[in-house]
């Protein structure tokens, strides 16, 4: 097997992972409320792409809302799931640029990360859902706008900062007991 397909199969394998992962952490903790779920679906985020690299997160950040669309978990309107998207590739992408090489042994970058990926993806929901899509979405009747209003407000930016805060807390434990080297190289998938 060269390197070209190991690479590959280690990213399948990876992503496969962090996918069947938050798929059972949505599933299993839906009923806990937006504050738990919420903070471990950003938890995973995380996670994939400081450890999994760039395209696995940006891969697991934009399935996730499919998922829970699927599954009934969170707004059950299409137009939702792109906004959701947009704001988990915010945070994965924040996430990716602050902590480049070597970043998630470093503290500082790590709690950097945590508080400027979390400011991101509150601003980019709270804009797109709250701002634009729910109010120019004829199929959303006003009292799920109000809900959705409240939703993609304030609990967003709790929700991520509280996924990026126990990250802080994970990521260099997990770096030095996996001995694992930061997942930075572009991937071709």
């Amino acid at each position: 097997m060269n390197n070209h397909t190991k690479s590959n199969a280690l990213w399948i394998t990876q992503t496969a992972i962090m996918i069947a992962l938050i798929v059972v952490i949505q599933a299993t903790t839906s009923g806990l409320g937006q504050f738990v779920t919420g903070s471990l679906v950003n938890l995973i985020l995380i996670l994939t792409v400081a450890l999994a690299g760039f395209t696995s997160g940006l891969t697991v950040a934009c399935l996730s809302p499919i998922f829970a669309f699927i599954f009934g978990i969170g707004p059950q309107f299409p137009q939702i799931i792109a906004c959701i998207m947009a704001g988990n590739a915010v945070l994965v992408t924040a996430w990716w640029l602050i902590l480049g090489k070597n970043g998630h042994t470093q503290y500082p970058r790590v709690a950097a990360a945590a508080l400027v990926a979390a400011l991101l993806k509150f601003t980019t929901l709270w804009l797109l859902v709250v701002k634009i899509v729910a109010p120019l979405a004829s199929n959303i009747p006003a009292p799920a706008k109000q809900n959705l209003a409240k939703m993609f407000s304030t609990p967003q930016l709790i929700t991520a900062l509280i996924g990026g805060g126990i990250a802080c807390l994970l990521l260099p434990q997990l770096a030095k007991a996996l001995k694992h080297r930061p997942a930075n190289q572009k991937t071709t998938n």
